[in-house]
Protein backbone atom coordinates (compact mmCIF):
# COMPACT_ATOMS: atom_id res chain seq x y z
CA UNK A 1 0.00 0.00 0.00
CA UNK A 2 1.05 3.89 -0.48
CA UNK A 3 1.88 6.26 2.18
CA UNK A 4 -1.61 8.09 1.06
CA UNK A 5 -3.70 5.02 1.41
CA UNK A 6 -2.32 3.82 4.55
CA UNK A 7 -3.10 7.34 5.97
CA UNK A 8 -6.04 7.51 4.69
CA UNK A 9 -6.88 4.15 6.09
CA UNK A 10 -5.49 5.29 9.26
CA UNK A 11 -7.40 8.02 9.16
CA UNK A 12 -10.48 6.22 8.90
CA UNK A 13 -9.56 3.38 11.44
CA UNK A 14 -9.58 6.87 14.02
CA UNK A 15 -12.89 8.28 13.35
CA UNK A 16 -14.68 6.48 16.40
CA UNK A 17 -12.30 7.81 18.76
CA UNK A 18 -12.36 10.87 17.10
CA UNK A 19 -15.52 11.25 18.04
CA UNK A 20 -15.19 10.22 21.23
CA UNK A 21 -12.76 12.31 22.09
CA UNK A 22 -14.79 15.35 21.71
CA UNK A 23 -15.68 14.86 25.49
CA UNK A 24 -19.12 13.02 26.42
CA UNK A 25 -19.08 12.68 22.53
CA UNK A 26 -21.36 14.41 20.21
CA UNK A 27 -24.77 16.22 20.11
CA UNK A 28 -27.53 15.23 17.54
CA UNK A 29 -26.66 18.19 15.43
CA UNK A 30 -22.93 17.18 14.78
CA UNK A 31 -24.06 13.58 14.53
CA UNK A 32 -26.02 15.02 11.56
CA UNK A 33 -22.99 16.50 10.29
CA UNK A 34 -21.23 13.81 10.48
CA UNK A 35 -23.68 11.82 9.07
CA UNK A 36 -24.04 14.08 5.91
CA UNK A 37 -20.38 14.22 5.53
CA UNK A 38 -19.19 10.68 5.84
CA UNK A 39 -22.21 10.05 3.24
CA UNK A 40 -20.84 12.55 0.92
CA UNK A 41 -17.28 11.21 0.67
CA UNK A 42 -18.55 8.01 -0.43
CA UNK A 43 -20.71 9.90 -3.34
CA UNK A 44 -17.65 11.53 -4.16
CA UNK A 45 -15.58 8.36 -4.19
CA UNK A 46 -18.16 6.44 -6.14
CA UNK A 47 -18.71 9.05 -8.92
CA UNK A 48 -14.78 8.74 -9.47
CA UNK A 49 -15.26 4.89 -9.58
CA UNK A 50 -18.42 5.42 -12.05
CA UNK A 51 -16.02 7.22 -14.10
CA UNK A 52 -12.53 5.79 -13.94
CA UNK A 53 -13.37 2.50 -13.38
CA UNK A 54 -12.64 0.11 -16.17
CA UNK A 55 -14.25 -3.14 -14.55
CA UNK A 56 -18.04 -3.26 -14.72
CA UNK A 57 -18.65 -4.73 -11.08
CA UNK A 58 -16.38 -1.67 -9.75
CA UNK A 59 -18.51 0.84 -11.44
CA UNK A 60 -21.55 -0.49 -10.74
CA UNK A 61 -20.49 -0.52 -6.78
CA UNK A 62 -19.84 2.96 -7.39
CA UNK A 63 -23.02 3.76 -8.91
CA UNK A 64 -24.67 2.19 -6.24
CA UNK A 65 -22.75 3.98 -3.54
CA UNK A 66 -23.62 7.02 -5.39
CA UNK A 67 -27.40 5.95 -5.34
CA UNK A 68 -27.49 4.35 -1.63
CA UNK A 69 -25.55 7.32 -0.06
CA UNK A 70 -27.51 10.08 -1.73
CA UNK A 71 -30.72 9.10 -0.06
CA UNK A 72 -29.13 8.77 2.79
CA UNK A 73 -28.35 12.04 3.00
CA UNK A 74 -31.88 13.33 1.56
CA UNK A 75 -33.41 11.50 4.29
CA UNK A 76 -30.89 13.14 7.24
CA UNK A 77 -31.59 16.32 5.71
CA UNK A 78 -35.09 16.04 5.74
CA UNK A 79 -34.98 14.89 9.28
CA UNK A 80 -32.97 17.35 10.15
CA UNK A 81 -34.69 20.50 8.87
CA UNK A 82 -38.09 18.95 10.18
CA UNK A 83 -36.23 18.78 14.00
CA UNK A 84 -35.29 22.17 13.06
CA UNK A 85 -31.60 21.06 13.64
CA UNK A 86 -28.89 22.42 12.08
CA UNK A 87 -26.11 20.53 11.28
CA UNK A 88 -23.04 21.68 13.78
CA UNK A 89 -19.04 20.92 12.23
CA UNK A 90 -17.15 19.19 14.56
CA UNK A 91 -13.40 17.70 14.07
CA UNK A 92 -15.12 14.26 12.95
CA UNK A 93 -16.92 15.78 10.40
CA UNK A 94 -13.82 18.17 9.26
CA UNK A 95 -11.46 14.79 9.16
CA UNK A 96 -13.59 12.61 7.79
CA UNK A 97 -14.06 15.91 5.09
CA UNK A 98 -10.27 15.74 4.85
CA UNK A 99 -9.40 12.14 4.87
CA UNK A 100 -12.12 12.32 1.62
CA UNK A 101 -10.43 14.66 -0.02
CA UNK A 102 -6.74 13.06 0.37
CA UNK A 103 -8.70 9.63 -1.09
CA UNK A 104 -10.24 11.24 -4.28
CA UNK A 105 -7.19 12.71 -4.63
CA UNK A 106 -5.14 9.57 -4.15
CA UNK A 107 -7.45 7.92 -6.71
CA UNK A 108 -7.13 10.01 -9.33
CA UNK A 109 -3.69 9.62 -9.89
CA UNK A 110 -3.95 6.06 -9.89
CA UNK A 111 -5.50 3.92 -13.07
CA UNK A 112 -6.68 0.45 -14.50
CA UNK A 113 -6.07 -2.48 -11.73
CA UNK A 114 -4.27 -0.23 -9.54
CA UNK A 115 -7.46 2.44 -9.17
CA UNK A 116 -10.06 -0.59 -8.91
CA UNK A 117 -8.19 -2.02 -6.11
CA UNK A 118 -7.42 1.15 -4.12
CA UNK A 119 -10.79 2.19 -4.24
CA UNK A 120 -12.48 -0.83 -3.11
CA UNK A 121 -9.67 -1.16 -0.49
CA UNK A 122 -10.99 2.05 0.98
CA UNK A 123 -14.43 1.12 0.60
CA UNK A 124 -13.93 -1.47 2.66
CA UNK A 125 -11.66 -0.07 5.14
CA UNK A 126 -14.63 3.00 5.33
CA UNK A 127 -17.59 1.30 5.83
CA UNK A 128 -16.01 -0.79 8.61
CA UNK A 129 -14.85 2.46 10.32
CA UNK A 130 -18.20 3.89 9.93
CA UNK A 131 -19.90 0.92 11.04
CA UNK A 132 -17.78 0.85 14.21
CA UNK A 133 -18.40 4.86 15.09
CA UNK A 134 -22.28 4.29 14.21
CA UNK A 135 -22.05 1.46 16.90
CA UNK A 136 -19.80 2.73 18.98
CA UNK A 137 -20.77 6.34 19.27
CA UNK A 138 -23.63 7.79 16.93
CA UNK A 139 -26.36 5.78 18.00
CA UNK A 140 -25.55 5.39 21.84
CA UNK A 141 -24.77 9.39 21.66
CA UNK A 142 -27.91 10.11 19.65
CA UNK A 143 -30.77 11.71 22.09
CA UNK A 144 -33.61 12.59 19.59
CA UNK A 145 -35.43 9.07 18.66
CA UNK A 146 -36.19 9.81 15.12
CA UNK A 147 -32.30 10.62 14.64
CA UNK A 148 -31.37 7.31 16.49
CA UNK A 149 -34.05 5.57 14.77
CA UNK A 150 -32.87 6.86 11.21
CA UNK A 151 -29.19 5.78 12.19
CA UNK A 152 -30.26 2.27 13.04
CA UNK A 153 -32.36 1.65 10.06
CA UNK A 154 -29.35 2.77 7.59
CA UNK A 155 -26.85 0.55 9.31
CA UNK A 156 -28.28 -2.68 7.55
CA UNK A 157 -27.21 -1.17 4.33
CA UNK A 158 -23.75 0.15 5.36
CA UNK A 159 -23.38 -3.35 6.26
CA UNK A 160 -24.15 -4.66 3.12
CA UNK A 161 -21.99 -2.02 1.53
CA UNK A 162 -18.75 -3.72 3.36
CA UNK A 163 -20.06 -7.45 2.73
CA UNK A 164 -20.26 -6.17 -1.37
CA UNK A 165 -16.88 -4.13 -1.42
CA UNK A 166 -15.17 -7.69 0.48
CA UNK A 167 -16.18 -9.68 -2.16
CA UNK A 168 -15.14 -7.09 -4.94
CA UNK A 169 -12.38 -6.75 -3.21
CA UNK A 170 -11.28 -10.61 -2.94
CA UNK A 171 -11.96 -10.63 -7.03
CA UNK A 172 -10.08 -8.05 -7.77
CA UNK A 173 -7.22 -9.80 -5.52
CA UNK A 174 -7.10 -12.75 -7.75
CA UNK A 175 -6.83 -10.99 -11.10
Amino acid sequence: MKPVQLASIALLAAVPFAVQAQGSGPNDAQIAAIVVTANQVDIDAGKLAEARSHDKDVRAFGKMMVTDHTGVNKAAVELVSKLHVKPEDSPTAESLKKGGEENVAHLKTLKGHGFDTAYIDHEVAYHQSVIDAMDKTLIPDAQNAELKALLVKVRPAFVAHLDHAKELQAKLGKK
